[in-house]
């Protein structure tokens, strides 16, 4: 088992980030912070193996695709544009960083990816198959696009999936609502959906 945290940047949670120059109300977002925290605490306490991902692109931003610029220029965020926090979501930048409410601990993986789901050009199935990981714990930002994204990527590749329900948001409560009444419709057709003090239940015991 391992916990998988999507995405818990700066860009993605600070007033200041990519997000937030889109116009989301990122205090949505923010409220994943406990919950996640709690499952890190959780986690390290069981031994079990942390992964962290950050959402970013090449300074030269080589690995942004047409219709991925497109958008987010459309929104008022232009990827590569400079932004409070430097450029908006572009890898080395102080908005790529990830919140310090969670960093990750030495020797605990950080997986950069240019896309929305985590196994799209990165080498995270490599790490998780090495470790001999079969079942993963989902949590972090957004349920609608890159939590949702990667649970979809890690189902089809024969992972056991939860996703922890309060440590994960989208940028309108509906939006995150929909989507874990789809993950977990058809009987759980895209794995279990736990809330963190189950989850952090489990693993205690």
């Amino acid at each position: 088992m391992a916990l998988l945290v999507i995405d818990m940047q700066r860009d993605f949670l600070d007033p200041l980030g990519y997000v937030a120059q889109s116009g989301v109300d990122v205090s949505i977002l923010r409220r994943t912070i406990d919950p996640v925290q709690r499952l890190l605490v959780a986690a390290r306490a069981a031994k079990i193996p942390v992964f962290h991902t950050r959402e970013g692109h090449r300074p030269d931003l080589s690995d942004l695709t047409e219709f991925k610029r497109q958008r987010a220029a459309g929104s008022g965020a232009a990827i590569g544009s400079v932004g409070p926090l430097g450029r908006l979501l572009v890898r080395g930048e102080k908005g790529h960083a990830i919140i310090e409410e969670v960093a990750p601990l030495p020797g605990e993986a950080v997986v950069d990816k240019p896309g929305f789901g985590a196994f799209f050009a990165t080498d995270l199935e490599l790490m998780l198959r090495a470790a001999g990981i079969s079942a993963l714990t989902i949590a972090g930002v957004t349920t609608d696009i890159c939590v949702h994204s990667t649970l979809r990527e890690a189902i089809d590749r024969g992972f056991d999936c939860t996703t922890v329900e309060d440590a994960c948001a989208a940028g309108e409560p509906s939006v995150h609502d929909a989507m874990i009444r789809c993950i977990a419709g058809e009987g759980g057709i895209l794995g279990r959906v736990l809330d963190s003090h189950s989850v952090v239940a489990a693993w205690s015991a």
